[in-house]
């Protein structure tokens, strides 16, 4: 049997909808309009359309706005819509009109029938798409960060400080430019890491305090036309009750719907953080390169085999899907920050797009770093033979002979070990003129190192 239709009015006339769907006629003429992509709003954002929508009502009830048993009907649908009943009911395209309409619509169609409500008398009082959307993101973003986001960095960070307590006495060779350079302490490097995750948690925090001003109440262009001057103070007070986050009515409403900066400031602080992660995945995966033939100074935990010719092989491959994602949130911060910056006279018209890229880079930083720390960060081991070994080889030991012997006779002696294969320490032995104990200090490893803290 072929599919069954309706016929649902709009404004603009009629309109074929398939019988078993919750929308009306504009969620269909949107659907017709933009078949461009399978992106769709994900559950963080409907999520938080719910919420908007039912703590709406229940202030419209309140202030007379509507009937109290429709706002009654309404709140309860829109809750059913928060908790996930519906999702397969939001079937526009992501790359549709640039201020949200046709999702706003959506959401109201699909509430108002639930509900035997009017989605716009009724379901949309007191709002507008250009306010309701920006709020969305806003409140769909705040969640994520405090409630996902946060809470995974906070993970990593102390697995990566535990490993800088447990590493702490182990010796190493430090490198930089690629290159060996004077040694330090396994512990010293980790505590590095776990100081990056830190200042990635600062900042995403001090970013996502901006995202805590929504701009419900504005309206159509920040004048708060057709919207009771009591009712966007009461829904955000309902909505930081119903998700523990301190939102806030915007200071000027004209800038929360003209301008997006606060999201474009939380989507770097996301940049950065992936950045962050790049750097220490990437080190893990060339401290545990080998293991036999590369540096091998750590052993990363074995989570699946490596190839499908190569037996035994097995690669980093939780560092891999970690720098992937890193990857993805530098590209969707690049279309982030673009979006913002459409924002014309009283209205952004990109927010669809900055929504769905600011969402999904906040939920795939947080499944990366938490899955980063639990399969790999925990179960890092090192190899203490190995790194003992590559300390005495190195020969940038040789900088401990500077002070006492100068810079340029120093550097003979390096090139020398260099040039015959011996060490800096039996090249010193020999030809240095250094006593024998005076060497043992100086080209002593411990104290190059400096202490453990």
């Amino acid at each position: 049997m072929g599919q069954s239709f309706r016929v649902e009015h709009d404004t603009m006339g009629e309109m074929r909808v398939p019988g078993h769907a919750l929308y009306g006629a504009q969620t269909q003429r949107a659907v017709e309009n933009f078949p461009i992509s399978r992106l769709r709003f994900t559950r963080p954002f409907i999520r938080a359309l719910g919420l908007i929508k039912s703590a709406a009502a229940r202030v419209n009830g309140e202030l007379g706005e509507i009937p109290g048993e429709v706002a009654a009907r309404i709140a309860s649908a829109a809750d059913r819509v928060a908790a996930g009943e519906f999702d397969a009911e939001f079937v526009i395209d992501i790359f549709q009109t640039g201020s949200g309409t046709s999702t706003n619509m959506n959401a109201n169609e699909v509430i108002a029938r639930l509900a035997s409500a009017h989605p716009n008398d009724h379901v949309n009082r007191g709002q507008s798409s250009n306010d309701v959307i920006p709020t969305a993101i806003h409140v769909a973003a705040a969640e994520l960060v405090h409630k996902q986001l946060l809470p995974s960095l906070g993970r990593l960070h102390k697995q990566l400080a535990a490993k800088s307590v447990e590493f702490g006495d182990v010796l190493k060779i430090g490198r930089t430019h690629l290159q060996d350079a004077v040694p330090m302490r396994m512990g010293q490097e980790f505590s590095g890491y776990a100081r990056q995750v830190e200042l990635s948690i600062e900042r995403i925090a001090a970013a996502a305090a901006g995202v805590h001003e929504l701009a419900l109440g504005g309206t159509a262009v920040g004048t708060g036309l057709n919207a009771h001057p009591k009712f966007a103070p009461a829904v955000i007070q309902i909505l930081a009750v119903a998700t523990g986050v301190p939102f806030r009515k915007a200071a000027n409403h004209f800038e929360a719907q003209a301008s997006k900066d606060a999201v474009a400031f939380l989507s770097s602080a996301l940049k950065t953080t992936a950045v962050a992660l790049t750097k220490i995945a990437n080190d893990i995966r060339w401290l545990g390169s080998g293991p036999r033939c590369g540096l091998g100074e750590l052993r990363l935990p074995a989570v699946q085999p490596g190839s499908s010719i190569m037996p035994g092989k097995v690669n980093p491959v939780i560092a891999e899907s970690l720098l992937m994602v890193c990857a993805q949130v530098v590209g969707h911060d690049a279309a982030v920050t673009w979006s913002c910056a459409a924002g014309n006279f009283e209205l952004n018209v990109m927010m669809p797009v900055i929504a769905y890229d600011l969402l999904e880079s906040i939920e795939l930083l947080a499944n990366a770093s938490r899955n980063f720390a639990d399969r790999c960060i925990a179960g890092l081991e090192v190899d203490r033979e190995r790194t003992a070994a590559f300390i005495e080889q190195s020969l940038a030991m040789g900088t401990a002979l500077a002070v006492e012997m100068g810079y340029e006779r120093a550097a003979e002696l390096v090139k020398e070990a260099y040039r015959t294969g011996r060490t800096v320490r039996e090249v010193a032995v020999e030809k240095s003129g250094l006593p024998a104990e005076r060497l043992q200090t100086l080209l002593d490893p411990e104290r190059q190192a400096g202490s453990a803290a």
